[in-house]
């Protein structure tokens, strides 16, 4: 025996108290609808399911949805770009779930939606240009994702822009390269030091006449000095005496 349809029941028994009520959220609200009105309603409401994975690109390709609600979930991945072909689109929440990536500038296409909010994602970058209908999101639509900027949030894209990296010395490093430099250059010097030395006692070994030139020039250099000191030494005695 064949069971009947729910249509065949409605034409069988018109005035039967039969009637099938949905809950359905959109627009940041939850509605009850029953009756006729489920006939024409075109919308998606599969909000607070653990769902998990990538939002479906082909989700894109229902152009005839009024309201697509997938927020408190678990989905992961990038806002598809196929959600601009989404035109008669009202309300799109995607709120409260793991998507990151930036929003896709090809949403400001949807002069249809009323409500939109990614707010509790892991969404970076800028927000796509506050006109047409974006124009009428505030910060509510957004919260909760720290990495995004640009109006109307109070965040400025120019500020979250990494600056190029100048690489810094601490004073402890500082002050170890100028020991260091001292270190290196003492030894330098003590090292040229000895070889001058060494050089001149080689010349003065094996050559006899720069060994008689160095001597010589040694006792007249002693000879001077010894005298400019006896002079200056008379001259202060004479000053005294004469003073």
């Amino acid at each position: 025996m064949m069971m009947a349809s729910v249509e065949d029941i409605f034409h069988r028994y018109p005035d039967t108290s039969m009637e099938e009520w949905v809950e359905f959220t959109t627009k940041s609200g939850s509605y009850s609808y029953g009756g006729n009105i489920l006939k024409y309603m075109s919308g998606i409401d599969l909000s607070c399911n653990n769902l998990t994975g990538q939002i479906p690109e082909k989700l894109g390709n229902l152009s005839g949805i009024h309201s697509l609600n997938l927020s408190h979930n678990n989905l992961i991945g990038v806002i598809p770009s196929s959600f601009s072909k989404l035109k008669q689109i009202e309300s799109l929440d995607l709120s409260y779930n793991n998507l990151s990536g930036r929003i896709p500038m090809q949403l400001v296409e949807l002069n249809s939606l009323e409500v939109f909010s990614v707010a509790h994602n892991n969404l970076s970058g800028s927000i796509p240009e506050p006109k047409a209908q974006f124009g009428t999101f505030d910060e509510s639509s957004y919260e909760g994702n720290p990495l995004l900027c640009g109006p109307p949030l109070q965040k400025n894209c120019h500020e979250t822009e990494p600056s190029p990296t100048v690489p810094t010395t601490s004073d402890d490093e500082e002050e170890q390269g100028s020991i260091l430099d001292t270190y290196v250059f003492c030894v330098s010097f003590l090292v040229s030091y000895v070889a001058v030395l060494l050089v001149i006692f080689v010349v003065l070994y094996i050559n006899p006449y720069w060994r008689r030139v160095w001597f010589s020039f040694i006792e007249s250099f002693i000879t001077t000095c010894r005298y400019s000191s006896v002079g200056t030494f008379l001259e202060l005695y004479i000053f005294r005496r004469c003073g």
